[in-house]
């Protein structure tokens, strides 16, 4: 036993893992500075709220209870916690206890029946003495597998509130741009009556007629899509939901309260993108990925713990008697302790190539670490480019659709009275019609580079029990 705990000494410590380098030199600043506040706790962690939609709120507060993908994720940390739980067993003594009894008859050749009773009690116990640590890498692994599990549960929900979020606004966008096109076929129906009371009269000709219905139907081609993908994006925002399609709708007019919801309505926050630094302990992905990392890292040490020999400690105490269920009358006693030492000398190379394919898979979640840490920045920077311009053109935008109508109102009057012919008029229905639909578009974007830059950000989610701090050189 001295000497068990004598080299007790060189088990194997846990270590934090290695880490790529870009995780310890992460930039200082965004390129993206026009909005790239630096105050990290701006950040609320019910950041929907700030679209200033109470219907969107409902929606993800519903999401969050009945989506099955989230549900999903709460089960695999079950199962992770059930692992842990596992592996911490191999920590502790193996006691069983067993119990039992038996009547045999038995006739030598020629000879009378015999009868023979015994009964039997006994209590066992093992221990594995952990020398070289390969059980507590085990429980480090299973913990921080553990610890993995959580952080992709926190992912799955950035990930659908963000996608609840985004199929809400796409629902509003689209009825937004079918109204503006149910509008737009209702100037060109306008239109389309002048020129025909023109050609009446002998003021036109039948090809200004045949254009400015080729101009009608085109319009009335553009709903049909647009119908069909309202209701396509309806139907994933139902799945999402955890509810079925059939009979599901949002932004209606409810008896006694007001207007549909409309995409003009709800607010475009402003987002704090805070240091580039600060997404390591912001972004669940990014700590699922290094405690990914830790568990690999365990998995190295219990891999090369195999290769190192193995002490088994064992005893047991017991009663047996020669009369069945009766341990009063002269049972026989026994006790027995022991330890045994095993140490494979040839396995074919098995461990060793148990090591290098463990050692190999963690220098692989280096690389994967290091590509997440890269993609977490570059989302952040496309959205912030996203955000900004995407502003400024829409401003550009609502002045086009402003003269748009202008000059349209200008074309027809014009086309009345004969001075232009019907191409002014169909020219400038055609920028009018681009333009509107264009800026309902543009609005969208806007909305849902808000909701991929919270979502980039982490969502307000942060790191509450750090992990061991990565080593450089992966």
């Amino acid at each position: 036993m001295a000497v068990a705990l004598a080299l007790g000494g060189c088990s194997t410590a846990g270590k934090p893992p290695l880490a790529p380098e870009i995780a310890t030199s992460m930039p200082t600043a965004w390129d993206e500075t026009a909005l790239a506040d630096t105050d990290a706790a701006s950040v609320d962690p019910a950041w929907w709220r700030s679209f200033d939609s109470e219907e969107l709120s409902a929606l993800i507060v519903a999401s969050l209870s009945a989506n099955p993908d989230l549900a999903i994720a709460a089960e695999r940390v079950l199962q992770a916690e059930a692992q842990v739980r596992i592996a911490g067993a191999s920590l502790f003594p193996q006691l069983s206890v067993g119990a039992g009894t038996a009547r045999g008859k038995a006739r030598p050749d020629g000879g009378d029946w015999k009868t023979s009773d015994a009964s039997s009690v006994s209590f066992s116990a093992s221990y594995e003495l952990d020398l070289w640590g390969g059980n507590a890498a085990g429980v480090r692994a299973a913990e921080s597998s553990l610890r993995a599990s959580r952080f992709d549960r926190e992912t799955v929900r950035l990930t659908l509130v963000a996608g609840v979020a985004g199929a809400y606004f796409q629902v509003l966008s689209l009825r937004g741009r079918l109204a503006i096109a149910h509008d737009n076929l209702v100037v060109a129906e306008r239109v389309l009556a002048v020129v025909n009371s023109r050609v009446r009269f002998g003021a036109a000709s039948e090809l200004d007629l045949a254009r400015q219905q080729t101009a009608v139907l085109a319009q009335r081609a553009v709903i049909l899509p647009l119908e069909l993908q309202e209701r396509q994006t309806l139907f994933a925002l139902a799945l999402l939901l955890g509810r079925p399609p059939e009979r599901f709708e949002v932004g209606v007019v409810l008896a006694g309260q007001g207007s549909a919801a409309k995409l003009s309505d709800l607010a475009v926050p402003r987002v704090a993108a805070g240091l580039p630094a600060d997404l390591l302990v912001r972004r669940p992905d990014l700590a699922s990925a290094e405690a990914q990392l830790a568990a690999a890292d365990a998995n190295v040490a219990a891999a090369r713990a195999a290769l190192l020999p193995a002490i088994q400690l064992t005893a047991s105490a017991g009663l047996a008697s020669n009369v069945l269920f009766n341990f009063l009358n002269g049972p026989t006693a026994a006790l027995a302790i022991g330890a045994s030492l095993v140490q494979s000398i040839f396995d074919g190379g098995r461990l060793r190539a148990q090591v290098e394919v463990a050692s190999s898979f963690e220098r692989e979640l280096v690389e994967s670490y290091r590509k997440s840490i890269l993609a977490a920045l570059a989302d952040v920077e496309s959205t912030l480019a996203t955000s900004q311009r995407a502003a400024e053109q829409e401003l550009l935008l609502e002045q086009i659709v402003r003269q748009g109508r202008l000059a349209l109102r200008l074309a027809e009057i014009r086309y009345r009275q004969g001075a232009d012919d019907l191409v002014v008029v169909l020219d400038a229905q055609r920028t009018l019609f681009q333009a509107e639909d264009q800026l309902a578009q543009l609005h969208l974007a806007r909305l849902q580079a808000s909701v991929s830059l919270f979502k980039a950000l982490g969502g307000g989610w942060k790191l509450s029990d750090p992990l061991p701090q990565p080593v450089p050189g992966g």
